[in-house]
């Protein structure tokens, strides 16, 4: 129950009346600042509901006078950006793709937009800055199973790899042991030949035997690999699922038939000559 107000002895001031374990509350009325800046923003307030959209209804909201939308702000300001950047898009369109380096501006354009296509559509699987992961080619180190040139970047991404296009890059690598081409033991005489080649293992006589009889014909007498069938090198030390004696064991025992989407369907020209051109130009293209 508040006790009787009166004036605190030290200060002079009124006190509230409350009392708590012998202490007073005293009656100090707030800044005139702070109280006109607190009916400022009450006025504040009911200008900006009076003007801006602010409050609810059961299926909508009321607009304010000046009928402000940020929806409608973005579709402008996405269509005035779309406008600014279509003589380029166009240019790109038209502009046979080996020319399009030979124009700084038109260059330098689909560089940032192929490098907004790569960030939205190819990080997930060759990482940020194009380095890849197990299984997802790296495409900053000049090793490439089907070519590093411009115009075979752009077909790749074009047509992708072993899907369902007509045009897609396709090849198949044996499952050498599970369907029973070859003994667990000739695998593994294999495994260390193929090693071998990079200086990471010892040939046998039986491993080089097995590797001219079933992997020539694709990876090539030296292990080079070939292009055109996207038959990896075997001998420059770079591995797309592991260099280990057992991740390269399991890829000729069980095969590596990786695919990539074909993005003829999701994108348009204009950005697949973007994105070939960023990829070629990430420091491995050829």
């Amino acid at each position: 129950m508040p006790t009787k107000i009166d004036k605190d002895s030290l200060s002079g001031r009124d006190t509230t009346g409350h009392e708590w374990d012998g202490v007073k509350e005293l009656n100090t009325p707030l800044p005139t600042w702070w109280v006109y800046t607190f009916y400022a923003t009450i006025a504040f307030a009911v200008v900006y509901c009076a003007l801006y959209p602010s409050w609810p209804w059961v299926n909508s909201h009321t607009t304010g006078w000046l009928a402000y939308s940020s929806r409608a702000e973005l579709t402008h300001e996405l269509a005035a950006q779309t406008k600014a950047r279509a003589m380029f898009v166009d240019r790109i369109r038209t502009t046979p793709l080996a020319d399009v380096a030979k124009d700084p501006e038109l260059f330098k354009f689909a560089l940032a937009g192929g490098r907004s296509a790569f960030q939205t559509n190819c990080l997930q699987c060759h990482g940020a800055g194009g380095a890849g992961s197990t299984g997802f080619p790296n495409l900053v180190d000049d090793d490439w199973l089907w070519g590093g040139s411009l115009q075979q970047i752009y077909a790749t991404i074009e047509h992708g790899i072993r899907n369902a296009d007509d045009k897609s890059r396709q090849s198949l690598m044996p499952r050498f042991g599970v369907d029973g081409l070859l003994t667990g033991a000739q695998v593994a005489a294999v495994t260390d030949y193929v090693l071998s080649l990079s200086g990471k293992g010892t040939a046998t006589p039986e491993g080089a035997a097995i590797f001219r009889e079933q992997c020539a014909a694709c990876h090539q007498a030296d292990g080079k690999g070939n292009q055109e069938l996207g038959a990896p090198n075997l001998a420059d030390g770079l591995w797309l699922y592991g260099g280990d004696r057992e991740s390269v064991y399991r890829s000729i025992f069980y095969a590596r038939n990786g695919s990539m989407p074909a993005w003829s369907g999701r994108l348009d020209e204009a950005t697949l000559k973007m994105l070939a051109i960023y990829v070629h130009a990430l420091g491995g293209g050829r």
